[in-house]
């Protein structure tokens, strides 16, 4: 049985948008919010950032896997966490910088991932 519902994602303060994306297709398999913000573009560009990574790992024989990758921009946090179960997709949430708490985001992300079964 698969579940992927990511909608515990919104409660995060400062929410603009999430959506869970398979890095093997760069295709969007959930989606929440995001309506001034295209969560498709964002979430298969995103699969280049997370392959990258993975890449830079592997040339540095670290065997490691990614908790989460955060990219702050002047206005938005962009927070990627591959799942630990299935770490070829990833949940990816954007956030308004001014009102996120990031600590607090990312615990709520783990407790999203935590009831996703893929």
């Amino acid at each position: 049985m698969s579940t992927t519902d990511i909608s515990g994602l919104s409660d995060i303060s400062g929410f603009i948008g999430a959506c869970l994306v398979d890095t093997e297709t760069g295709l969007m398999m959930a989606s929440e919010g995001g309506e001034d913000f295209d969560l498709e573009t964002a979430g298969a560009a995103n699969v280049e950032v997370v392959k990258a990574k993975m890449n830079a790992m592997s040339m540095l024989g670290l065997e490691e896997n990614i908790d989460d990758i955060l990219i702050t921009l002047g206005s938005q946090f962009h927070l990627i966490r591959p799942l630990a179960e299935t770490p070829s997709v990833f949940l990816y949430t954007a956030l308004h910088k001014k009102s996120a708490n990031l600590g607090m985001a990312r615990v709520q992300v783990k407790k999203v991932e935590k009831t996703l079964e893929i």
